[in-house]
């Protein structure tokens, strides 16, 4: 065979290097599936340095119904959607509280009580900022204001966008607590691969505008619920995550920020720890675990925890 004939046989080759070879740290995944598997839970992992080639990924193409991380999808059509001219952060949007199913004509509410922000309800029959209703979809993770925005910028349309991104294996069919499609087996899921591949987007400024995107980091900063993997984590560490939570479901996925930029992204998806005490502590373990394989402490850190 000649030179000229092995040099394209070798670039078409290098396409189907296994993932182990170009660039994933064995390492630390062999230390994070053992925590893994000592914890009892399913976990798909998946990890990617930003400034770098290093990564893992622990059944990062398992799929898990997607709870409230779904909304950081929403967020990124409503934010596309004021780069067209379709929405803007000041509109004022009315609050309802009746939503159509995915099944059928059935018409559905959402309780209060069963939220995790119940600000919201009091607004009812009213009308709220674009900007307001995604601060509170991320930051305390409303449903009330999740539906609201998924009845404005459309289901499928967010799908399309997904689609368009290349986040092949995030779906998000439905608003939130929709009982008959939940009954019909009709869920958003998400893999932790595609949730890693849309905040890497995030973080790269590729979703949307530079000044959208910038919106968007800076909502994922001020997330209230940092008892995953901000817990793991240096204290004052930078954070722009959404968490996610339903009966045995635990999720966070994050942008890890380093001297004032993203440094890594690094998602966590669990299922089958019923105590979100529990799965909180694997979540947090397991971000210590990345976090210092890719930052090591000081070395007077690490002499003082001896």
């Amino acid at each position: 065979m000649s030179g000229r004939t092995l040099f394209p046989l070798i670039a078409l080759l290098s396409l189907f290097v296994p993932p182990s070879l170009a660039g994933q740290d064995t390492a630390l995944t062999t230390a994070l599936q053992r925590r893994i598997t000592a914890s009892g839970a399913t976990v798909g992992l998946y990890f990617a340095d930003l400034r770098g080639p290093g990564w893992a990924a622990i059944n990062a193409d398992q799929r898990f119904h997607a709870a409230s991380t779904m909304k950081v999808a929403v967020m990124v059509q409503v934010f596309r959607d004021v780069d067209s001219g379709r929405l803007t952060l000041r509109q004022r949007i009315p609050v309802t509280n009746r939503f159509r199913s995915l099944v059928g004509d059935t018409l559905y509410e959402l309780g209060a009580a069963d939220d995790s922000d119940s600000s919201l309800y009091g607004h009812v029959g009213g009308a709220v900022e674009v900007e307001r209703l995604v601060r509170l979809m991320i930051t305390v993770s409303s449903n009330l204001a999740t539906n609201i925005l998924i009845e404005q910028v459309g289901a499928a349309r967010v799908q399309q966008t997904l689609a368009d991104l290349g986040v092949d294996s995030m779906q998000v069919r439905r608003g939130v607590e929709d009982g008959p499609a939940f009954r019909a087996g009709l869920n958003n899921s998400v893999t932790a691969r595609s949730l890693g591949q849309l905040l890497t987007a995030i973080a790269d400024g590729r979703v949307a505008s530079a000044a959208s995107c910038g919106r968007m980091l800076r909502i994922l900063l001020d997330q209230e619920f940092r008892d995953a993997i901000p817990a793991g984590l240096p204290r004052r560490t930078r954070v722009a995550h959404k968490t996610g939570w339903i009966t045995a479901l635990h999720h966070d996925a994050a942008i890890v920020y380093r001297d004032g930029h993203p440094r890594y992204v690094l998602v966590v998806l669990t299922r089958g720890l019923a105590e979100q005490r529990a799965s909180s502590a694997l979540i947090a373990e397991l971000a210590r675990a990345v976090h210092t394989t890719l930052i090591p402490p000081p070395a007077r850190a690490r002499r003082d925890s001896v």
